[in-house]
């Protein structure tokens, strides 16, 4: 029947596109964890900027060639977006810097519950008691796995507050973006990838040598350090990327929830590659919880009422896109 085959292509994508996310974000942190660990490049934000030249790269030569159409979003949406990915960028870094490790994943955490906020009171979202209490198995889980020691003090309460509302708004940006020009994730990146690759690029030397009393020009720059960056970097095109798509299809808050899946996968290529900690009882006590959250969340969320979208007021501009990866015609959420 042609429902149940737009079901499954739609199904399809769906999985497909979640595993590009899981694959690009989670080979990402490997490679920067040993660039950072082992050849000490510890400069995570001018880091960031040159993700973003790559990305830059790739788009305009991609439209060039016309695989990309072009299409027009407003100046002061892009500056927006920008404020909300560079403050999210920086906000994580010094929120690291200043606080513990079990506060700072307590402020990641956080960002489920902003973000479900947020679509709440921007796109009147209503959850359903089985999806609120499946939010909260994962969050629970993924806080038994990776929180220890809990410190904090004012200027790094102000940091992760800075961080976590500023990413909450810019993964939700990305979802509003997209629905209301009516652009693909390839087109998205093109108008966004080079104000944050500039304005980055501009400010990062600065905010590293704040953080690690370092400067990026002084760096010992060895062959292989140097292949490690251009490895980073050339991933980083598919996790940005990845990332956008999967907004796209589904939301900022299913995002966030399934994203900790890789918080997971994290944990454990890390002991395999890496061996530095342990998987105890706890870390293991506290995947399997996240992993039954995730499962719960899924399936509440798929079913009628467990995540519905109230009337949509945001003007679309229709805008003819033929980027290279489509974006649903369905609810986000009608399917995980």
């Amino acid at each position: 029947m042609p429902s149940d085959t737009k079901g499954d292509r739609k199904a399809t994508l769906d999985a497909a596109s979640w595993f590009f996310n899981v694959v690009t974000s989670v080979g990402i942190i490997l490679v920067n964890k040993a660039l950072m660990a082992t050849y000490g490049f510890s400069f995570a934000t001018t880091l960031t900027g040159l993700h973003f030249a790559t990305t830059t790269l790739l788009t305009t030569i991609l439209k060039s060639l016309g695989y990309i159409q072009s299409s027009h979003i407003p100046l002061a949406d892009i500056i927006k977006f920008v404020l909300f990915a560079n403050f999210s960028i920086v906000g994580m870094n010094v929120s690291l810097m200043w606080n513990s490790v079990g506060f700072y994943q307590i402020a990641k955490l956080s960002m489920i519950p902003v973000s479900c906020f947020l679509e709440v009171v921007l796109d009147k979202v209503r959850y359903s008691r089985d999806t609120k209490l499946s939010i909260t198995l994962v969050l629970l889980g993924v806080a038994v796995c990776t929180v220890t020691d809990v410190s904090v003090n004012a200027k790094g309460f102000i940091a992760a507050a800075i961080a976590v509302w500023s990413t909450a708004l810019q993964q939700y940006y990305v979802h509003f973006l997209q629905r209301k020009y009516s652009v693909g994730s390839f087109n998205l990146l093109g108008h966004t990838a080079p104000a944050q690759a500039a304005s980055l690029l501009l400010v990062g030397p600065f905010m590293d040598y704040w953080l690690t009393n370092e400067r990026v020009d002084a760096y010992n720059y060895s062959v292989t350090s140097t292949l490690f960056i251009i490895l980073s970097c050339t991933i980083a095109v598919g996790t940005n990327l990845s990332q956008f798509i999967c907004i796209g299809r589904f939301t900022a808050v299913t995002f966030q929830v399934l994203g900790h899946m890789k918080t997971i996968l994290v944990l454990i290529l890390g002991f395999i590659f890496f061996g530095k900690e342990g998987l105890n009882l706890q870390v293991v006590l506290g995947m399997l919880i996240a992993i039954a959250g995730m499962i719960w969340y899924g399936n509440a969320s798929s079913k009628p009422g467990g995540k519905e979208r109230g009337i949509f007021s945001i003007p679309i501009t229709k805008t003819p896109d033929y980027s290279a990866v489509p974006l649903s015609d369905e609810k986000p959420d009608e399917k995980v």
